[in-house]
């Protein structure tokens, strides 16, 4: 059996990811999605162990302490990390995962699994992304502008991947991650 792939997925915060993502997972078998923990309070409809493990603060940095963490990153005043085992459990048994993480993250798996492959996921524009955030209606003004600030320095760093699909067309942007993820596999 051979080894599967890992998949490195990054983009600004309202880039449309989890929505592109979802759709993927449905058209591609065979890939597991890998949970990040987060110290941030779950939104309306999030589910601990489902969309990420909801953690305090003091937990987040035992798992830091006790290398238990392929990548972290603090994101907006709060911790991000992709806890380790899931991942190589599935590797080894054949199955591609797929990691949607933080740039911080995404650069710190770059450096420790240079074989991982790395997409990013950009808006079509920034004035679509600030109006993605703002009709998501789940942060204060606040928290918007320091997305929005974030997500220049994320898109910027966009060529350091090795693939970048623009969600502009979400039927498009699905059949070009899947078609991605599909060339991988021999």
């Amino acid at each position: 059996m051979s080894k599967g792939n890992l998949f490195v997925i990054t983009g600004p915060s309202g880039a449309g990811k989890g929505t592109v993502l979802k759709r993927v997972f449905a058209a591609v078998g065979n890939i597991f999605y890998s949970i990040s923990a987060t110290t941030r309070s779950p939104r309306p409809g999030e589910e601990h162990g489902r969309e990420y493990y909801f953690v305090s603060k003091a937990e987040f940095e035992t798992m830091i302490a006790e290398k238990q963490l392929l990548e972290y990153a603090k994101y907006s005043e709060n911790y991000y990390g992709t806890p380790l085992q899931p991942i190589i459990e599935k590797t080894r048994l054949g199955n591609d995962v797929v990691l949607e993480i933080e740039l911080q993250g995404a650069l710190q798996v770059r450096k420790s699994c240079p074989e991982a492959n790395f997409i990013f996921i950009a808006p079509p524009s920034m004035e679509e992304l600030e109006r993605r955030l703002r009709s998501r209606g789940t942060e204060d003004e606040k928290h918007i502008l320091m997305r929005l600030e974030k997500a220049k320095e994320e898109c910027a760093a966009s060529s350091n991947f090795d693939h970048i699909v623009v969600n502009d067309d979400l039927d498009k942007a699905v059949d070009e991650l899947s078609q991605i993820i599909l060339s991988y596999r021999k």
